[in-house]
Formats: C-alpha cells, sequence, structure tokens
C-alpha cells in the first residue's frame, strides 16, 4: 500500500470522523473527512483521493447512492462501505453498486485499515514490475490483457471494471472451461477478491455479466452450474 495514499471518509458521525482522521494519519495515511454527499462532492472536485469510505446512514443522498453515482463516473476508485451490523440487504446492494467491500458497524479501526489496505494492494495492482512478460488473454472476441488490466470488447471498446470485478474474471480465464465453487474463486483469486461473505461471489459474477454479456439473464461466457459453482465457457487462448 502507497504510504501516502490519501483516504476520503464519508460519515455524519463528527466521533467517528475524527477518530479514524486520527487513526490513520498516526499510520501515515493522509485523510479527509466529509460529513454528507455535497460535503464529498465538493472536497473531490479539490483533490484527488485513492479510497473512499461510505457510510451508508448519510442525511441527504444515501452512501448507497453515493457509491452507485461514483461507479458511474469512475470505475477505478476503491470504495468501502460502513453498515450497520445486521442489515445483510444494504451489504448486498452496496456490492451490487459496486462497492469493493463493506465493514459492519460497531468496527475496530485495525479491522477497517487491514480492509483499506488489502483493496489498495488489489488496485495497485497495476503498479506490478513493468519487467514482466505481457500476458494477454483472448476468447470470445474479447481481449483481456493482465499486465496493463485491461479488458476489451469486440469492436475494440474499453470495459472498465473494478480490481475485484478484475480479479475475479481473470481466475475464470485462467480456468476456463472449468467448473469452480465459490470457496475455490476465493482461493484462486488470491483469498482476496472483496469477498467475505456467501453472495459475494454471486454479487461479482453479476457484475461481470452486466458488463460484458449481451443479455445477462441468459449469459454466455459465465455459466451458472447447479449445486456447483460456475464456469467459463469460451475456449481461451494467451500469449
Amino acid at each position: 500500500m502507497k504510504s501516502d495514499a490519501h483516504i476520503l471518509i464519508v460519515d455524519d458521525d463528527k466521533g467517528i470522523r475524527d477518530l479514524l482522521q486520527e487513526f490513520f494519519e498516526k499510520r501515515g495515511l493522509r485523510t479527509s473527512v466529509a460529513r454528507d454527499g455535497n460535503e464529498m462532492e465538493a472536497t473531490m472536485r479539490r483533490n484527488q483521493f485513492d479510497l473512499v469510505i461510505l457510510d451508508v446512514m448519510l442525511p441527504g443522498k444515501s452512501g448507497l447512492e453515493l457509491c452507485r453515482e461514483l461507479r458511474n463516473t469512475n470505475q477505478a476508485l476503491p470504495i468501502i462501505m460502513l453498515t450497520a451490523v445486521n442489515e445483510t440487504t444494504d451489504r448486498v446492494v452496496g456490492l451490487e453498486m459496486g462497492a469493493d467491500d463493506y465493514v459492519p458497524k460497531p468496527f475496530d479501526p485495525r479491522e477497517l485499515l487491514a480492509r483499506i489496505r488489502a483493496v489498495l494492494r488489489r488496485n495497485n495492482a497495476t503498479e506490478a514490475p513493468r519487467q514482466q512478460p505481457r500476458q494477454v488473454y483472448r476468447f470470445a472476441g474479447w481481449t483481456m490483457d493482465c499486465s496493463r488490466r485491461r479488458l476489451i470488447a469486440p469492436g475494440d471498446v474499453r470495459v472498465e471494471l473494478t480490481a475485484a470485478e478484475f480479479n475475479l474474471l481473470h481466475t475464470f480465464v485462467k480456468s476456463a472451461q472449468r467448473v469452480l465453487t465459490r470457496d475455490q474463486l476465493v482461493e484462486l483469486s488470491g483469498g482476496d477478491v472483496g469477498i467475505n461473505y456467501d453472495r459475494s461471489v454471486d454479487i461479482l459474477v453479476s457484475r461481470l455479466r452486466r458488463k460484458m454479456e449481451d443479455d445477462p439473464r441468459t449469459p454466455k461466457l459465465i455459466h451458472t452450474v447447479r449445486s456447483g459453482g460456475y464456469q467459463f465457457i469460451p475456449e481461451t487462448t494467451s500469449e
């Protein structure tokens, strides 16, 4: 993780904002804070951030609405949601809207810091050693350039993926035509794909289908295998 990573904390609870800002800055992270969506948008116009922490319950626009808006304009910016401890629905909706991870309240700041580090590691994979050979996969008219972290659709159109989506797709492509369980997908993705409860794999697959399939309801690339998991169907070649 970059030692000078800049984190934006969006929470209407001043106590939480102050606690996290002090905790993170003592550990070398630059932090800015906002109490609602208006302050968040104003702060983001003045600064560039490496990650945003979004509370779900905010005055005005909710964290879920803000997450969706951020994803519509920026696929790469990592987002961690803060949710009420029992609100599973918020976690599911947040992941479906493009959040990279979630942390239920109340939380230990050390756990949140560990999640931040994990998400930034995934997102900073684009800074892998440049001496490594370029690795490119091709399937069904698509091109996946792993060294540059780019996915190109048929027609030479770039499709933006979050770090978790790219890592999961990479796992599928490397294991094309194999049936993989959800546990295997987590393990083969390095155990670090923004997945920390059972439905997370399903949500990431749904997000990939929306971006890659002509009709996500009848997928041709990623099939669901009853009582098995998932299977990436196309034949894949690598360079």
